[in-house]
C-alpha cells in the first residue's frame, strides 16, 4: 500500500479505474452495437452532464473563451474522435492508444511551455509511443488502423488541451460544466449536419441507450472524475496519479470479457511497453504540466 494513502482512497481509486475502463466498453456498445452516431452520442453525454452541473455555470470564470477552448479539447472534441474510432476498433486497442496521452502532453509542454525533458522522461516517452505504435501498427482482429488512428487523433486533441489546464483559474468540476456546455453547443449542429439515424437508434433500444448515456455522463464524467479530483485535493498527486495506470489493464480485460476482443501479442506487448513508459513519465516532476491529466487527458 502506498505510504500515507488510506484504504478508503484505494477503494475510491479502484472505483474510478473500473468506471473509466468500463466507459470504453460502454462507448463501444453505444456507437457500434446500438448504432448511435458518434457525434450524437457526444451530444447526449454532454447534455446529461450539462443538466446535472448547470448551477455551476452561474459564476462565469475569468478568460472564458480560453476555458471553453480547453474544455472542448479535453471533452467533446476528444470524445467525438474516440467514439468515431470505436466504431471500427476494439475497446482493448483503444485503451492502449489512449496511453499516448502522457508522452504527447509532455511533448506539447515542451513546444508551448518550455518544459525541460531529461533522459529518464525521454526514455519514458519513447517507450510509451513505441508501445502505442506497435499496437496500432498490428491491429488485432476487430480493429482497423483507421479506427485506431481516429482514437489517436482524439488523444492528441485532449493532450493539447490538458497542457493548458494549469493556466486557467477554475475548479475541475466547474470546468466539466463549461466543457459540457461548449461540447453540446458545437456537437448538436454537427451531428444533424453530418450524421443520420439518431432517432432511429434511440427508438430501437431506448433503455440501452439511456443506460449508456447515464453511465457515461453521471457515473463516469461526474462521479468518477469528481471523486478523482477530490482525492487529489486530499493527497499527494504522486500517490494518486500512478494508480490510474490500472485503467488500461482493466480496459483490456473488460474488452476481452464483454465484447470478445481479440488480444494478440502486439497489443499485449505494446500495452506493456506503453504502461512502463507512462509510469516513468508520471513519476518525474514537472512545473508546467497538470499531472492528474497525464494518464487521463480528458474529462
Amino acid at each position: 500500500m502506498p505510504a500515507n494513502l488510506p484504504a478508503s482512497a484505494l477503494g475510491i481509486m479502484l472505483f474510478c479505474n473500473v468506471a473509466w475502463a468500463m466507459n470504453v466498453v460502454v462507448s463501444k456498445i453505444a456507437v457500434s452495437t446500438l448504432g448511435l452516431p458518434p457525434l450524437f452520442y457526444t451530444v447526449l453525454r454532454s447534455g446529461i452532464v450539462l443538466v446535472v452541473l448547470f448551477p455551476l455555470l452561474r459564476q462565469i470564470p475569468a478568460r472564458l473563451p480560453v476555458v471553453l477552448a480547453i474544455g472542448f479539447a479535453i471533452s467533446g472534441g476528444s470524445f467525438a474522435l474516440q467514439f468515431m474510432g470505436l466504431q471500427s476498433a476494439t475497446p482493448s486497442a483503444v485503451g492502449v492508444v489512449t496511453l499516448a496521452g502522457a508522452p504527447m502532453t509532455v511533448l506539447f509542454a515542451v513546444l508551448f511551455l518550455g518544459e525541460q525533458v531529461r533522459w529518464r522522461r525521454g526514455i519514458g516517452m519513447a517507450l510509451a509511443l513505441g508501445g502505442v505504435g506497435l499496437a496500432m501498427g498490428s491491429p488485432a482482429e476487430g480493429s482497423s488502423f483507421a479506427g485506431l488512428a481516429l482514437a489517436f487523433c482524439g488523444v492528441l486533441i485532449g493532450s493539447l488541451g490538458s497542457v493548458f489546464v494549469k493556466r486557467i483559474a477554475i475548479g475541475a468540476v466547474a470546468l466539466q460544466a463549461w466543457a459540457a456546455l461548449i461540447s453540446f453547443a458545437i456537437m448538436l449542429p454537427a451531428t444533424f449536419t453530418f450524421e443520420t439515424g439518431q432517432l432511429d437508434a434511440i427508438r430501437a433500444a431506448p433503455l440501452a441507450v439511456a443506460g449508456c448515456v447515464v453511465f457515461a455522463g453521471v457515473v463516469v464524467s461526474i462521479g468518477a472524475h469528481s471523486a478523482y479530483f477530490k482525492l487529489l485535493q486530499a493527497h499527494d498527486a504522486n500517490l494518486i496519479v500512478p494508480l490510474t495506470l490500472l485503467t488500461p489493464l482493466l480496459t483490456i480485460g473488460f474488452g476481452a470479457w464483454l465484447t470478445g476482443d481479440a488480444i494478440g501479442w502486439p497489443l499485449l506487448a505494446g500495452g506493456v511497453l506503453a504502461i512502463i513508459g507512462v509510469a516513468i513519465i508520471v513519476v518525474r516532476p514537472s512545473r508546467n504540466i497538470f499531472k492528474p491529466l497525464l494518464v487521463r487527458p480528458r474529462l
